[in-house]
């Protein structure tokens, strides 16, 4: 590599009867671009028409995580500029989330580390979908001013009873147990164990059906731990059923000990705006149909996101100034007037084409 060329964000491999895909941006967290996004799908498209091919595997290198999602500081500075960049990014991350979810060999994301937001889109919509004890996944768009988008919208209502909806409006972290409880994930492997997965995965006969993939990771699978979400499952199905975030503030105030109280503190500071319209999404996504309808309706929320002041006072606070400590307008959830939301429910133009 020459002085001052950039190494691949992307590394493309074939392994055997595997071909791997290896986000490459370990300093910062393989936190997406718009070039990652195109040579990921780029050889998602080269690897579905391969015959040698049995699976194709997701990671990240570096190991504190998959990924953290789409470059924030990137996007901000891209709707500052008004330059576009922002608005073809979701667009094509949109269309890679639906693609995966539609990919015919099996793919398997391994969510080692942090997982967030993009990452969830590059993971949770695959087949086989790996957590290991370093796993910490979350949906954390509500803290920076924004909404849960890449099909979270269609992946989190599908969960048990409001575990969805607590993730989506809290933006909380998440281990692997809670993962698989929230049907995000299926399997943990130890991740000392990782190597030796994408090991007998390349070792499979081309075109291995995806059972046998399953049974690879079945056999290198461990236990996983006691879920939080699951043993708190009854205080959040009962404060999250209700369509508006007053009503759940209410119900967590009503609630017994420190999880629903951690809960309320977490949600009051949060965009009051970001938690209406997320909730607005999640119950939305509940009735839809079909993946692709999700994805639209997120892109047509993304876009007004451009003129939303949350959205860049959320990124200010929390990667460029750094202060943690955003002034959301309005501050609270009972002066986000009902026409301010739907101001981000118009369809995106042009539609999201997939």
């Amino acid at each position: 590599m020459q002085d001052g060329e950039r190494p691949d964000e992307v590394i493309i491999e074939r392994r055997g009867s595997a071909g791997i895909i290896r986000l490459n941006r370990p300093r910062a967290l393989n936190s997406l671009t718009l070039p990652m996004i195109r040579a990921i799908t780029a050889a998602l498209h080269d690897f579905a028409g391969d015959p040698e091919l049995a699976s194709v595997v997701a990671t990240g290198e570096g190991e504190r995580g998959f990924c953290a999602g789409g470059d924030i500081r990137a996007l901000h500075e891209s709707a500052r500029a008004g330059d576009g960049l922002a608005a073809s990014f979701w667009r094509e991350e949109f269309r890679l989330n639906h693609m995966i979810a539609a990919y015919p060999k099996p793919y398997v994301a391994l969510m080692d580390g942090i997982t967030m937001g993009g990452g969830v889109g590059l993971s949770s919509h695959g087949r086989h979908r790996i957590v290991t004890e370093r796993t910490r996944l979350a949906m954390p768009e509500t803290g920076i001013g924004y909404v849960p988008d890449v099909g979270a919208t269609w992946l989190l209502p599908r969960g048990p009873g409001e575990a969805g909806t607590w993730l989506g409006l809290t933006g909380l972290d998440i281990g692997a147990a809670d993962a698989i409880h929230a049907r995000l994930a299926d399997l943990q492997l130890a991740s000392s164990r990782l190597g030796e997965a994408i090991d007998a995965l390349s070792g499979l006969p081309r075109g291995s059906p995806s059972g046998d993939v399953d049974a690879v990771l079945q056999a290198l699978s461990e236990p996983q731990g006691e879920s939080r979400l699951k043993q708190n499952a009854a205080t959040i199905d009962r404060a999250f059923r209700f369509d508006s975030v007053e009503e759940i503030l209410a119900a967590l105030a009503e609630e017994e000990g420190e999880f629903a109280a951690e809960t309320r503190r977490v949600l009051l500071t949060r965009s009051p705006t970001s938690l209406k319209l997320a909730l607005r999404l999640l119950r939305a996504g509940r009735r839809s149909a079909s993946l692709a309808e999700c994805l639209s309706r997120e892109l047509g929320a993304c876009l007004q996101m451009l003129d939303n002041p949350d959205f860049f006072e959320g990124i200010r606070a929390a990667v460029i100034d750094k202060d943690r400590n955003p002034k959301w307008s309005p501050a609270s959830v009972d002066a986000v007037e009902s026409a301010r939301v739907e101001f981000f429910l118009k369809p995106a133009e042009p539609p999201l084409s997939l």
